[in-house]
Order: structure tokens, then sequence, then C-alpha cells
């Protein structure tokens, strides 16, 4: 595909300027050429928070502050929006995107490992669901999950129901 160059403008008009316009436009011009497509930063830290939760020996996103807020939003009636992009951070530009991401991996898992598949994944499903590139994609592992954690904290969970 080319790229081509058009001049617009000129004429006997006092206010008449010259402006580039890239690509064609019009009825001539291909259908994936017309118009504009704009990705928000939530859409890019939706697609690699899940992309980065499908990868083996991920607990969880998030810092030890957000994941407390993060689950006591959750059980509160219409407050827990926010799960999956909590622990993303994301800088989206016209055709490349940065991710932070904050991550719990489970206990025994080789951490360089899993950081890999995760940056891979992330990677991935953000260049093929947007189009735009990946120019890096940190990650801060904040926590290690521990089995027993989750033991001693079901049975204050049931208690009252």
């Amino acid at each position: 595909m080319t790229e081509n160059i058009t001049s617009v403008g000129g004429g006997g008009r006092p206010d008449a300027g010259v402006s580039a316009l890239k690509g064609r436009t019009g009825a001539g011009a291909p259908a994936e050429t017309r118009g504009k497509t704009t990705i928000a930063d939530g859409v890019v830290a939706k697609i690699a928070g899940m992309a980065a939760r499908e990868v083996p020996g991920i607990y969880s996103l998030g810092g030890g502050m957000a994941r407390a807020f993060g689950a006591m939003r959750e059980r509160v009636p219409g407050g827990g929006g926010g799960g999956v992009t909590r622990g993303v951070k994301v800088e989206v530009g016209e055709r490349q995107a940065a991710v932070d991401l904050d991550v719990v991996v489970e206990y025994g898992v080789p951490i360089v490992d899993v950081a890999g598949a995760v940056r891979t994944n992330v990677i991935s499903a953000v260049e093929r669901m947007t189009g735009l590139e990946v120019v890096e994609v940190n990650i801060a592992v904040n926590d290690v999950h521990l089995p027993d954690e989750e033991e001693e904290a079901a049975p204050d969970e049931g208690r009252v129901r």
C-alpha cells in the first residue's frame, strides 16, 4: 500500500491555504483508509490485564494497597468495575503503547520465566487486537502468594452470610 499526499486548497480565495492530507479520501479510496481510529488507554489496559492473568504462575495483579482497596471496592454494590485493570498502567500514542504491570506470583514458580511469558502474551494480545506497536512491558513483582495465605482468609469470609 502506498501513501499518497494530496495538496488541497489554492484557487482565488483569500483564505486558501495548502494542507497535506495523508492517504486517499473519497469514494475511490479503500474503506480501511477512510477515517481515523483512536484506541483509549482503558481498552489497552483491559487487554493487557486479561493477557497477563492468562499466564500460569500469576496469582493476581496490583500492589498490596491496590489489591486491598480493590477487594473492598468489589464488596460494595456497584463499586467493582476496575478489577481487570487493577495493577495495569498504559501509555498509548498514535502508533505505540507502553505497559507497566504490578503482579503477584505464585510461590515456587520461576519469576523470570513467568515475567517473560507475561511479556510475550501481553505484547502478542495488544499488538494483535489493536495494531499498536508495544515498545515495552515493565513488570514489577510486588508479592509472592503462599498457599497457606488463602486458607487463613477463608474462615473469616464464611462466618456471616
